[in-house]
């Protein structure tokens, strides 16, 4: 459904799930995902559903991410950055000593 019409001219590059992703320079995490062919980026905290990036403005909570360890960012208000380590969510946020506190 989503295609780059060309490949990044000076991309930057993050892995997401150990997958390298090339971003146009200023793109979202969301958006490069998306250009990139990834479709599920989390699964809901309550059935486990594959969730996507739906209305790329902050407001759906559907693109949350892990991004350099950071949980529940929102993918689309995330600008890439070179060497960025990006990974899904699965189900709940981690907390106190579950997440390493």
């Amino acid at each position: 459904m989503f295609r780059r019409q060309h490949e990044p001219a000076d991309p930057v590059r993050f892995t997401f799930d150990g997958q390298v992703i090339a971003a146009e320079r200023g793109e979202t995490v969301a958006v490069a995902l998306l250009a990139s062919g990834v479709r599920t980026v989390r699964t809901s905290v309550v059935g486990g559903e594959p969730r996507a990036p739906y209305c790329l403005m902050g407001v759906c909570f559907d693109c949350l991410v892990t991004v350099d360890g950071a949980q529940n960012r929102n993918g689309c208000l995330t600008v890439a950055r070179d060497g960025m380590v990006v990974e899904s969510q699965r189900g709940r946020r981690r907390v106190g000593a579950e997440a390493g506190a």
